[in-house]
């Protein structure tokens, strides 16, 4: 078991450059005058595969005995393609095993570094006991993602170049999947300058190191939000556990429409587009800004990937304003007479308008979807005072998951006679023959009244699905029975509002 020197001697020795890079950082100059901090971003990026990911992949493989007949990993990203090339530079045969969903990008990037790709399962850990169990038929060395001595120690190099780099750093923000980088760049980091501050940054779908730090131990969480897949882990590594809790100073989360807005920052600043695991240390340094106004100094962030599926970009768009705060959507309800619409848009005081989603429904009332431009949350606070106070009711749904993903694409929906009915949202494999077995499985029992999906260019889709005049028991024994995470959303205020 390394302690932090025996880390800092492993990456001191490490062979990485034989392949990667040493990457650079760059000024954010846009945001440092924004946050009136220096912000530094370093651009792994640029390394051949498009991220860190190659530096503990390449560390690892290169301590294997040369008669090792080759390496097997299970990865539906970026660790599959340091691996691939790490194995081909150093002569080894590669076997890669992705879930059967991975996007053909992906694969056709793996396959094209020389690996063979193995496409097993629906989901990541069905692919790693796959790769596992060939590992042992075959006597393939088993390189993991992040929870191995040699892989975290690989990780660490980036800490060294920080340390030459940035050598006036004050605060350190570092991303968080299975932890492998910030357990490295963190062990590296405190043996060389422990004054640095060093902050842990998880997505709040997906935040299994603050879950284990509130344990006391690793513990494995019932699911985790997709969107930053590279960082999409359910249990943190044991000795990535071990050894943040050592020398990590903090942790910090962040929603995904603050990792849009990053992603955003980091194009305007550098014109480089990252993915969403790439872009969510920036969000955590954003964050962690905001939260500290106290603080002036360096601060830097890494952006860890930039291996984005292009068709995810339009959900970017979408939500980057929210994550900035400079956006508000809102349920309103007007009265149904002519005027109403002129009365509403005088509220706003000359705000701009991004969405306006009406459709009649009675002779009463008229409820009403509009986005407005805002120049932050607390103008989003007082615009929502303004409105209440000229005598409107006005629901806040710019942090409702259900409204923004789906309700304000489904705007007029309410159907003409009430029926009761169960809604929940679901996690859709991406792949072409989920939808069929959803509704195979179902067979003819349920009678489904509503139901919306959206491709957002992830590995999962999302959907919300409701079922008429339907058993409850007898319902979620055949949900259960499918295998797809969801979860019951009948309580949301934004279903209520519009929907039913």
């Amino acid at each position: 078991m390394l302690d932090g020197y025996g880390y800092l001697r492993e990456a001191l020795c490490s062979p990485v450059y034989e392949v990667a890079k040493a990457t650079p950082v760059n000024r954010l100059a846009r945001l440092s005058e924004r946050l009136g901090q220096d912000v530094w971003l370093k651009r792994e990026d640029l390394q051949p595969v498009h991220s860190f990911k190659l530096r503990g992949a390449y560390h690892k493989i290169a301590s294997l005995p040369r008669d090792c007949p080759g390496v097997v990993a299970a990865s539906a990203g970026n660790h599959a393609q340091g691996v691939a090339l790490s194995a081909r530079a150093l002569g080894f045969k590669a076997i890669i095993v992705m879930p059967t969903q991975a996007p053909a990008i992906k694969v056709d990037a793996v396959k094209a570094l020389g690996a063979e790709v193995v496409l097993f399962g629906d989901n990541f850990d069905a692919a790693k006991d796959h790769a596992q169990t060939l590992s042992s038929q075959q006597g393939f060395a088993f390189v993991a993602p992040f929870d191995d001595e040699k892989v975290i120690a690989g990780q660490g190099t980036l800490g060294l170049e920080l340390i030459k780099e940035l050598p006036k750093l004050d605060v350190l923000f570092l991303p968080v999947g299975g932890g492998g980088l910030a357990a490295g760049v963190a062990a590296v980091i405190k043996q060389l300058k422990p004054e640095i501050r060093v902050v842990a940054v998880e997505p709040d779908d997906a935040a299994c190191f603050k879950a284990a730090f509130e344990a006391g131990a690793p513990v494995t969480l019932d699911e985790v939000g997709t969107f930053a897949d590279g960082v999409a882990v359910k249990r943190i590594g044991t000795e990535t556990f071990r050894v943040m809790s050592q020398f990590v100073d903090e942790a910090i989360t962040v929603s995904n429409d603050a990792i849009c807005a990053a992603i955003k920052d980091i194009f305007e600043d550098v014109r480089a587009v990252a993915e969403p695991a790439g872009a969510l240390s920036l969000a955590g340094l954003k964050a962690w800004c905001e939260q500290h106004p106290e603080f002036k100094g360096q601060v830097g962030a890494v952006l860890s990937g930039a291996n984005l599926n292009f068709h995810l970009l339009r959900q970017v768009s979408e939500r980057c304003d929210l994550g900035e705060g400079t956006e508000a959507v809102l349920a309103v309800t007007i009265p149904e007479r002519p005027g109403s619409f002129l009365a509403l848009c005088r509220t706003l005081k000359g705000r701009a308008v991004t969405e306006f989603s009406y459709r009649y429904r009675d002779t009463a009332e008229a409820q009403i979807l509009v986005s407005v431009r805002t120049g932050g949350v607390h103008e989003r606070t007082a615009l929502v005072a303004d409105l209440e106070q000229s005598g409107f009711d006005v629901l806040d749904l710019s942090d409702n998951e259900l409204a923004k993903l789906h309700v304000r694409y489904m705007v007029g929906g309410k159907p003409p006679v009430h029926r009761p009915e169960f809604l929940y949202s679901f996690a859709f494999p991406e792949h072409p023959r989920a939808l069929l077995t959803f509704l195979e499985t179902l067979g003819s029992h349920f009678d489904i009244s509503l139901f919306h999906y959206r491709h957002h260019g992830a590995d999962v889709g999302r959907v919300i699905a409701a079922f008429a005049d339907a058993d409850k028991n007898s319902l979620v024994r055949h949900l259960d029975s499918i295998g797809y995470p969801y979860r019951a959303e009948d309580a949301n205020p934004a279903y209520s509002r519009f929907l039913c």
